[in-house]
């Protein structure tokens, strides 16, 4: 076979047009016996790192390169490195292409280095480049290619021959036209022609190529003689370190040392032998790596703020402790330092810290104007392809109305990520299907979308990833702009940090601010000034008994039904079992769990074996925690602490192809050490329960203090709590759900008052007031308005308000229809404040007309003066319209009637009745659905009444025949069994019906 290489390959990383994963492309040059790969995305080089890992893994040389276009013109260019030090030329291409309005191609080529090969078919940047020593005239269309070649030869540039593959094979042609259809927003008929690459744009073999370009044997030639000119030995993953401004004339790890030997009596009562050895240890290896700068940067940025939580693995460190960018004594929790450094991890330290969520962005706006926007940049998201959203583009792409898509995608929406079957077969067999016909073209549609899920379709910010570098940011790696103008690396976060680039993680945490709130109300209300830093309850029995008992709707991270129940089954509410709990509930895990349960209320067990009864011994013989998976390759196995911590990378990777290398050496590892086959099997086992997501026992602890000191304030400060909650909108649940625990936690919830109410809810004493953020469709205008003007005096009347606050009239409508006016309403009813809010505006506009719907005016002869309150019902339906749910009073209050005389249990009275069957009433909260070993779906819901929320299961039968039915529209009478494990109880449901 004769030497060909595919100097043009576009993968799925030209987004929306290439169709094979830069894997794919890999695997099929080394099918065709292709000397090397090229991989040549659309303006970015946005899954170089893991190309580059996959041609590494399948042994084919990889050539890093990149096709450039010109936006002011159809121009494009294929650049390719051909020597080391042209990599950086490339990225600083790539990026003026995406970071300066004026970017000219051409221009743009001709201060590029030299080393980066040029290859084009656009005839005026062949001219402009005329002379350059890597330039090449692009041959990628039989039609035209003899002229183009003869063109080319008469200025002395040579020609190369390329595919501009797009696709493996032909036949995929069709799933490249539907992404250009989607990502231009067109049907299949009206898909502008020169958006679809061409048919012959496949990737070919050899031969294929010498029989399309029979003409121009040469030009095919030198495909093969340029690829081996290019640089293939690629090694990413040098770590490129930050650079810390100085202090006082010292190095880095001079200041370092010099901050912790400090910050030792602010954290301990006294120096111990224990401190001075782990702090040693970990500056030893700060050293060797010389990572310091990386943690006096983030010591400064932390220090920009009060409110933090340090997390992952870098809580395990006592320079993270002392230097306050975490805030849990690694010591006293014993806590793996090994899991975050040691001497044998190449990759820098990985420091993740949680700022209140508004106040992240003032955090990031430090960095950037501290380091510069040259050397700063985020990490990016890769957004890729949903297959429930595909569904819609894919059906709006065929030309289906929007009535029949909606339809359709509702029904597909709960199911999609637990049903992997033929989609013929799922409409066929699956409930939420029952009744409804899917009619051509529906079943392919539906198949398509499934191929579609997971590409990569544009850019988004990371949630919190920057990057700090000591030269130009441009020079290590592409970055472009999002719409908002953030400067962005092309990578994601795991490309980010396999290059050798330090990600910093600067995140939001809704918990945070509701803390923060409900510390500044205690101060405001009760006088009483509490710092975060101080407020440690890991001792305090009220909140140890509020946990145990798993009564922590809107504690941070430990309010989901499955943290409630786990609570409630363990019964335990100290810190160190809710460090066990925050990490051992995780889905893969559920089997375990039941085990731990067990084991913890004092069933009998014995280690999993007598290397790991020391490692594990905390958690009653079970492996809850990463470093455990890491800890027991070690002791069982005798992996190096570099294998044992990448086997733990990989299993969170999901990498099945690594992870089949690993499992081998364990095995082989565990068996020279005459442990039995079964016991490696079964710890095997468990070790595959951490893939997925899991924690570090370091996170769990981090998290688990913030649980703890939120669980405080709801123990003892209750209406100050659940307002903050409500609030800062970043809770499990939706502000209707917790306006309902406020009533039961014994709190008046009082409506909204245009002289009482805040911008946020306000808690104080046993009342929750709504604030005027929770009227939507209320201007940020109007609100501050409202609060700026009463500043001086309350309103006093409706005429008062109208006459003193620079309002719009829309605005004062909706506060008239959501009660905020009744407090100072006097005599007027609602209709007539609303009659009065229309003369005020119509007044104010000139007009000599009302407008009683904001639409049409009406003349002021033929308009009616309303006399009459509105109806109740009307009240309520303004009430639930302005507020997006009824908040005076809970929605099966309207049901009374219905309800009055049936035989029920109550939510808080299901524990009296375990074993039997009962009927309760029930308003939906939220779900989940599961699938059964068998494939078959089930769901976990959460209902209330008034009383409680509890938990139901629909199994396969039961969710077949009432998951159709199930809305948060209105209540339900649900019959079941009441089933009880370890004081937990839920209901399993046999039947549904509307009440």
């Amino acid at each position: 076979m004769p030497d060909f290489v595919h100097l043009n390959a576009h993968s799925c990383y030209s987004m929306m047009r290439g169709i094979p994963w830069p894997a794919q492309i890999c695997a099929a040059a080394k099918e065709m016996e292709m000397p090397a790969a090229a991989v040549t995305d659309t303006n970015g080089l946005y899954g170089l790192v893991d190309y580059l890992e996959e041609a590494k893994r399948q042994g084919i040389p990889a050539i890093i390169g990149a096709q450039v276009d010109d936006p002011h013109s159809k121009a494009r260019a294929v650049l390719l490195v051909k020597k080391r030090p042209a990599y950086k030329s490339l990225c600083e291409i790539i990026s003026n292409r995406h970071m300066e309005p004026g970017f000219e191609l051409a221009r743009a080529l001709g201060g590029a280095d030299e080393g980066l090969a040029v290859l084009t078919d656009d005839k005026n940047i062949l001219k402009k480049l005329a002379g350059r020593k890597e330039l090449y005239c692009e041959i990628r269309r039989t039609q035209g290619s003899h002229e183009l070649s003869r063109w080319a030869a008469e200025r002395g540039i040579p020609d190369v021959v390329t595919a501009d593959a797009h696709f493996l094979k032909p036949e995929d042609r069709r799933l490249h036209t539907l992404l250009r259809a989607i990502d231009t927003n067109s049907t299949l008929k009206s898909i502008p022609k020169d958006e679809i690459a061409e048919a012959s744009c496949w990737y070919k073999s050899a031969d294929d190529m010498i029989l399309q370009y029979p003409h121009l044997p040469r030009a095919v030639e030198r495909a093969a003689e340029l690829a081996s000119q290019c640089e293939t030995n690629w090694q990413f993953g040098n770590v490129i370190i930050p650079k810390f401004p100085s202090e006082n004339g010292l190095r880095s790890f001079e200041l370092l040392k010099q901050k912790c030997e400090e910050a030792i009596p602010r954290r301990y009562s006294r120096e111990t032998p224990a401190i001075r050895r782990r702090l040693e240890k970990e500056l030893d290896i700060i050293r060797a790596k010389n990572f310091a700068d990386i943690f006096l940067i983030v010591a400064d940025v932390v220090r920009q703020t009060t409110l933090t939580c340090g997390r992952g693995s870098a809580a395990a460190s006592i320079v993270s402790y002392l230097l306050f960018i975490t805030h849990v004594d690694p010591i006293a929790h014993n806590l793996y330092f090994e899991r975050f450094l040691n001497k044998q991890r190449i990759d820098p330290p990985d420091i993740d810290v949680d700022f209140a969520w508004d106040e992240r962005d003032d955090v990031l706006a430090y960095i950037f104007d501290k380091y510069g926007p040259m050397k700063t940049a985020m990490v990016s998201n890769h957004v890729t392809m949903r297959a429930r959203a595909s569904i819609r583009e894919l059906a709006k792409v065929y030309g289906l109305p929007d009535q029949e898509i909606d339809l359709i995608a509702k029904r597909m929406r709960k199911i999609w990520f637990v049903s992997r079957i033929p989609v013929a077969e799922l409409i066929k067999t699956h409930p939420q299907f029952k009744g409804l016909e899917i009619p051509e073209p529906w079943p392919e549609i539906i198949d398509t979308a499934r191929l579609l899920e997971g590409r990569p379709r544009y850019l988004s910010v990371h949630c919190g990833g920057v990057v700090i570098v000591p030269g130009k940011m441009c020079s290590a790696a592409p970055v472009q702009k999002t719409p908002k103008g953030v400067p962005v690396l092309q990578w994601e976060k795991d490309q980010t940090e396999d290059s050798g680039l330090v990600k910093i993680d600067i995140l939001g945490n809704r918990s945070l601010a509701v803390i923060r709130d409900a510390l500044a109300a205690i101060k405001n209300y009760h006088g009483v000034d509490i710092p975060y830093a101080k407020l440690n309850p890991l001792h305090d029995p009220e909140t140890q008994a509020l946990i145990a008992r798993g009564d922590t709707i809107g504690v941070f991270y430990v309010e989901s039904p499955a943290t409630r129940q786990l609570q409630k089954k363990a019964g335990t509410g100290d810190f160190e079992h809710l460090v066990i709990h925050s990490s051992i509930i995780r889905p893969a895990a559920n089997r375990f769990i039941n085990e731990y349960l067990r084991r913890l209320h004092g069933g009998k067990w014995e280690p999993l074996h007598p290397l790991l009864e020391n490692i594990l011994s905390e958690t009653y013989g079970i492996m809850s925690y990463q470093e455990d998976v890491s800890k027991t390759a070690i002791a069982l196995a005798g992996f190096s602490v570099a294998d044992a911590d990448y086997l733990r990378k990989i299993i969170s990777k999901k990498s099945p192809k690594r992870l089949q290398e690993y499992k081998e050496m364990f095995f082989r590892g565990a068996l020279e050490r005459k442990v039995e086959l079964e016991t490696v099997e079964s710890i095997w086992e468990m070790i595959q329960s951490f893939s997925g997501y899991s924690f570090c026992k370091p996170h769990s602890a981090s998290y688990a203090m913030v649980s703890f000191k939120s669980a405080w304030l709801r123990a003892h400060f209750p209406a100050e709590f659940m307002a903050a909650v409500i609030s800062n909108q970043g809770g499990y649940y939706s502000s209707f759900a917790y306006v309902s625990e406020c009533r039961r936690m014994g709190l008046r919830v009082l409506m909204p008052d245009v002289n009482l109410s805040e911008r946020a809810y306000k808690g104080r004493k046993n009342k929750v007031r709504v604030g005027l953020m929770q009227v939507k469709g209320l201007s940020d205008a109007g609100i501050e308005a409202i609060r700026e003007t009463r500043q001086t005096r309350p309103y006093e009347s409706l005429e008062d308000f109208l006459s003193r606050a620079e309002i719009d009239p829309a605005d004062a409508r909706l506060l008239v229809k959501a009660g905020c006016f009744d407090s100072i309403a006097g005599k007027m009813s609602r209709p007539d404040m609303m009659w009065r809010v229309y003369e005020w505006a119509a007044a104010r506009s000139g007009h000599k007309t009302l407008s009683l719907f904001g639409d049409k005016p009406v003349k002021q002869k033929k308009a009616v003066k309303p006399t009459e309150e509105y109806s109740a019902k009307t009240m309520l339906k303004h009430e639930a319209q302005t507020l997006g749910f009824l908040c005076s009073r809970h929605p099966l209050e309207l049901y009374r009637h219905r309800i009055k005389g049936v035989n029920r249990v109550e939510g808080k009275d299901l524990h009296k009745y375990s074993g039997r069957r009962v009927t309760t009433l029930g308003w939906y909260i939220t779900a989940k659905i599961a699938s059964t070993q068998n494939n078959e779906s089930m769901e976990f819901i959460s209902f209330e009444d008034t009383t409680a929320i509890y938990e139901t299961v629909l199994f396969p039968k039961a969710y077949a025949r009432f998951c159709h039915m199930i809305t948060h529209m209105r209540p339900y009478w649900l019959r079941g069994k009441v089933d009880e494990q370890y004081g937990a109880v839920s209901l399993t449901v046999d039947e549904v019906r509307f009440v």
